[in-house]
């Protein structure tokens, strides 16, 4: 960046058109922070600072056992069958299921180039091969906001997988923003690989785990489900980690497309107000964590400013004192040399060359020096001259020590640095509380804004 900024944000006015309020304040919070010109990640690089594009979309973890409800739940949600479903293990790696533009399917180093913030998943052996992306068109309920990762149902036993089936899914659980845990009344439940991950996974995200029972109309009678609830509730309890106080695991299925009414309550539409819900609070974060940043950088800039001021005043002092000892270190011996010169040439040839008053200046001058080296004793001459010299030399090199200066900005470093901190404050706050407007506009009446 250099010269002054220029405010400029790139956007597709085609796709922008179709984005609805909340697509559109995520894909500007992500160009600010992404623009090649004048980005915040760009911009903090340059200062020493490393930060992280925020994502358009929150991630949405799925696991259970096999046969537990995770893909068909992804149909039903984006309206559009893109999971294969049914009682085997449909699923036997990661699939991410996102919107797009058109459909489309991806194999394992494409799906990592899309996401590249999931590169480190190739350090764990076999993955890539099993990494999946399913691009659909569909715009339904949140989806355009949302990527699913489905993962390979759960089973204990002789089962093996491919890869380290617990490792991935433990580091996918770091990156989600929500984890969706699907008990499966008919199936494998309570298999232990089942229970010791989300027994793993709520002790660090215990905040973003919700706990359903899939398939609930499938349980029997409203007796059958409250006991097939009850054994698994309490084989949660009995791991330390997941016994807590207001636990929830509402019941959901997937609606009957002919629309025929089942007794069982059907809450699967919680599952999609806590997707609006994290959204939202991801839109939050991303603004709240986008002006933080912006003052981190221009916390950064006035560091450097005040540092270089310090350093030109220490710069200024440190000349000062290199040139007082450097005019000292040099005028001993010119002192010596000019009495040497005054006690040994002719008062005919210094009056020629200076004059009468400028010779009888010389030697009312120099009279302090000559009392002084007539005082000491003929034999410890050249021992005071030599220490002199030497006393000469030490001066010269603390001049040189003393005049060390340290590294200041030049005026275009300190143009550009004012530019960028201008640029944080003035343009990309300013465009974050526009954000803002626009997002609380959606739920505030204006009157209140």
């Amino acid at each position: 960046m250099s010269g002054r900024v220029k405010q400029r944000f790139s956007a597709n006015t085609a796709d922008s058109a179709t984005l609805s309020v909340n697509e559109k304040i995520l894909k500007e919070c992500h160009t600010l922070y992404t623009d090649p010109e004048n980005g915040l990640v760009r911009t903090a690089q340059s200062l020493g600072l490393s930060l992280l594009a925020p994502r358009k979309k929150i991630t949405v973890l799925l696991i259970g056992n096999h046969s537990a409800g995770k893909s068909s739940f992804i149909n039903w949600y984006i309206e559009e069958h893109v999971q294969r479903t049914g009682v085997a293990i449909e699923t036997q790696g990661f699939t991410f299921v996102t919107s797009g533009r058109k459909r489309e399917s991806l194999r394992g180093n494409a799906t990592l180039h899309l996401y590249p913030h999931f590169e480190p998943l190739r350090q764990i052996e076999g993955v890539v091969d099993y990494l999946n992306t399913e691009i659909s068109t569909s715009k339904q309920k949140k989806f355009s906001l949302v990527t699913f990762v489905d993962t390979p149902g759960l089973v204990d036993g002789d089962m093996k997988y491919p890869f380290d089936v617990n490792q991935a899914i433990l580091w996918l659980g770091d990156l989600a923003d929500l984890i969706f845990v699907f008990f499966d009344p008919i199936g494998q439940a309570l298999c232990k690989r089942t229970l010791n991950l989300v027994e793993k996974l709520n002790d660090k995200h215990a905040d973003r785990m919700r706990f359903y029972l899939s398939k609930a109309d499938e349980a029997g009678h409203e007796s059958d489900r409250q006991r097939v609830m009850m054994q698994i509730v309490q084989e949660l309890c009995k791991r330390p980690g997941l016994n807590r106080t207001g636990f929830d695991m509402p019941t959901i299925f997937i609606p009957n497309p002919s629309g025929k009414p089942s007794r069982c309550v059907n809450q699967i539409e919680e599952v999609c107000k806590d997707v609006e819900k994290t959204i939202n609070q991801t839109i939050q974060n991303t603004l709240d964590t986008l002006e933080k940043e912006c003052a981190k950088i221009a916390e950064i800039v006035d560091d450097k400013l005040q540092k270089d001021n310090k350093n030109s005043s220490y710069n200024f002092t440190a000349r000062s004192k290199g040139f007082m000892f450097c005019v000292l270190g040099f005028l001993l011996p010119l002192v010596l040399f000019v009495n040497f010169l005054a006690s040994n040439a002719s008062k005919d040839m210094l009056n020629s060359v200076l004059g009468r008053s400028g010779t009888e200046t010389l030697h009312v001058y120099m009279s302090p020096i000559k009392s002084m080296w007539k005082f000491i004793p003929t034999d410890y001459h050249w021992h005071v001259l030599g220490f002199w010299l030497v006393l000469s030399l030490i001066l010269l090199i603390m001049a040189k020590l003393k005049s060390r200066a340290r590294p200041t900005l030049t005026r275009k470093q300190k143009r550009v640095l004012l530019d960028k901190r201008d640029y944080v404050q003035n343009v990309v706050k300013s465009k974050k509380q526009t954000l803002y407007q626009q997002y609380l506009q959606q739920s505030v009446a204006e009157h209140d804004l």
